[in-house]
């Protein structure tokens, strides 16, 4: 459960304060569990993407990236580490959609023979710039998504942070900022109304 994750990783927090080092390894473990099942769900649709890069790849991408911050950087509370690991996993699938469907990225010059999946047959791939149209239409919503939310204001970024990438209900988010569930409902749906109206509607699927 969220609120049990909470508390463990606070603990852990507590123990890299007092000099406590294996605590690091722990907080990224911690976190682990929630990143997986947050990449996935945005992976889930980026058949082209899965050729080069396994969800289990982007998860170990998004620790690295979390891992170095920690090294950097001892968060003062569960809300500080929250932020950042939501940041990082938000960066490295902005960086993963950019690199491999930006205007040179491998994605976008690759196309697979119709014939592929069929063993009597031996497809070849032909390396051609596609159409805008054969991007995937939901690749493109996520990669736009998460800049649209890096781009929220503070205050509804940071509870969209911890609803939407950290899977924290709202009772757990309004404690942990010090604000009423009713303020934390309201910072949400303004960031979920904020975000439909910059991405026109086009909000990607769960």
């Amino acid at each position: 459960m969220a609120d049990e994750r909470s508390t463990y990783l606070r603990q852990c927090l507590d123990r890299l304060r007092a000099g406590d080092e294996s605590a690091r390894q722990e907080l990224l473990a911690g976190a682990c569990a929630r990143l997986a099942e947050l990449t996935r769900t945005m992976l889930k649709d980026y058949r082209r993407l899965k050729r080069w890069e396994q969800t289990d790849d982007v998860l170990q991408n998004a620790l690295v990236r979390l891992h170095r911050s920690l090294q950097d950087v001892t968060p003062p509370s569960l809300r500080d580490f929250y932020r950042l690991a939501a940041l990082q996993v938000r960066r490295e699938l902005i960086d993963l959609a950019r690199h491999y469907f930006g205007p040179q990225g491998r994605g976008r010059r690759h196309q697979t023979n119709a014939a592929e999946g069929d063993s009597r047959l031996t497809p070849r791939p032909a390396y051609e710039q596609p159409g805008a149209a054969e991007e995937p239409a939901t690749l493109a919503a996520w990669g736009e998504f998460h800049r649209q939310a890096d781009a929220l204001p503070e205050e509804e970024r940071e509870v969209f942070d911890l609803v939407w990438y950290q899977g924290l209900p709202h009772t757990e988010a309004a404690d942990l900022l010090g604000v009423s569930a009713r303020t934390v409902k309201r910072r949400w749906q303004a960031a979920c109304l904020r975000l439909h109206e910059a991405l026109g509607g086009e909000l990607p699927g769960p």
